[in-house]
């Protein structure tokens, strides 16, 4: 029996990983499909929640790596997936997104003599500011299956001079998992703990450091929400990163009470919540592909996205950091200005079955 070990570092991994975990169900008898959690984003209580919500079993091995910065935690992780893959002698190894994790355990792999398979490669924001893109393109270079989301990811793939028979368009896993447990987020009842109604709600994720991590942007961020509570009910789950640096600059106590501040928030619930929303205004990757794919309204406030097809194709609008302009194009949404969009070719549901087909015919 061949064995394929699948690593996850951050939470929007569970959701790439968990549909191609189903697809390798229907090949026990040739196949053992581990699941490695390297705990480089750890929250016990949200791992839990993850994990129960996308029905995975309990990893087979779990690294604790925890924080530290980029150099510590990507050897953290070399150090201790090596003594795993020495011990498992898997056939391959699949890595997902672009986190330290990524990178850590594909390197770790290849060193070793051990294929590297490559979910949601590709993806390019072309700012190399960004560690994220550093962890995309070293883990495109050395992948030995590059298994991409969007037609974006082939041209950049193409134009990196990659070799197009590594190169596999797919399909979203991420959107297999939303399609999967659509059901199961209708019957959530997360509007009723947060007291909402549907249809005029404002959902708000932001946490990359750009955006949070000085007070002058933190104060500009207060004051855009406190403004836009104004026209809408506003949910804004709060990242760790983001809460630590706003309880510093004690703004905690400034947001107005349309706000509704909470801890992170499960993923089926924050399905449900999404689904009903009228907008979301984010700096995140995944959210991007999943409003896209449900048709509901999202403003990135970001300066580049590494997933063009949901502004080019979707409902996503890139508009920046300016928080005035970030205002603008909220207020303008909540008036009535929808932009139309449709979903991108392949995101279909069915993106890790066609992983784990090309996978079989190849190893």
């Amino acid at each position: 029996m061949k064995k394929i070990i699948s690593v996850v570092g951050a939470r929007p991994n569970f959701m790439k990983m968990a549909p191609v975990h189903r697809a390798f169900q229907k090949y026990k008898s040739e196949y053992q499909h581990l699941i490695c959690h390297t705990g480089q984003h750890y929250d016990e209580k949200m791992s839990k929640i993850f994990f129960e919500d996308l029905e995975l079993p309990h990893p087979d091995f779990y690294l604790g790596v925890g924080s530290g910065s980029h150099a510590q935690q990507t050897a953290r992780v070399m150090i201790e997936f090596e003594k795993i893959l020495i011990e498992q002698q898997p056939e391959c190894v699949i890595v997902y997104g672009d986190v330290n994790s990524t990178i850590a355990c594909a390197m770790t792999a290849v060193k070793l003599g051990i294929k590297v398979a490559h979910v949601e490669a590709g993806l390019r924001s072309f700012d190399r500011t960004m560690p994220e893109e550093i962890n995309r393109i070293l883990t495109d270079s050395i992948s030995d299956f590059l298994f991409v989301t969007e037609q974006s990811g082939i041209d950049n793939l193409k134009n990196e001079g990659v070799v197009t028979d590594k190169v596999f368009f797919v399909g979203n896993t991420m959107i297999d998992s939303l399609i999967y447990y659509q059901i199961k987020a209708n019957q959530s009842n997360a509007h009723t703990t947060y007291e909402l109604n549907s249809g005029d709600l404002v959902l708000a994720t932001l946490h990359r450091p750009h955006n949070v991590d000085t007070t002058e942007q933190l104060e500009k961020i207060v004051s855009l929400l406190n403004s836009i509570s104004e026209k809408a009910k506003i949910l804004f789950p709060i990242h760790p990163r983001t809460r630590k640096n706003l309880e510093a600059a004690k703004l905690i106590s400034t947001f107005k009470k349309n706000i509704i501040i909470t801890e992170p928030i499960g993923y089926i619930n924050f399905l449900s919540l999404m689904q009903k929303s009228k907008l979301i205004i984010t700096d995140s990757g995944g959210i991007q592909e999943e409003t896209t794919y449900l048709g509901i309204q999202c403003i990135t406030a970001r300066d580049n996205t590494e997933r063009p097809s949901t502004v080019e194709i979707g409902t996503n609008q890139l508009v920046g950091t300016n928080w005035e302009d970030v205002g603008n194009a909220a207020l303008s949404v909540l008036s009535g200005n929808f932009k139309q969009g449709s979903i991108p070719p392949l995101w279909d549901g069915h993106a890790a079955e066609r992983i784990v087909e090309m996978l079989d015919e190849r190893l």
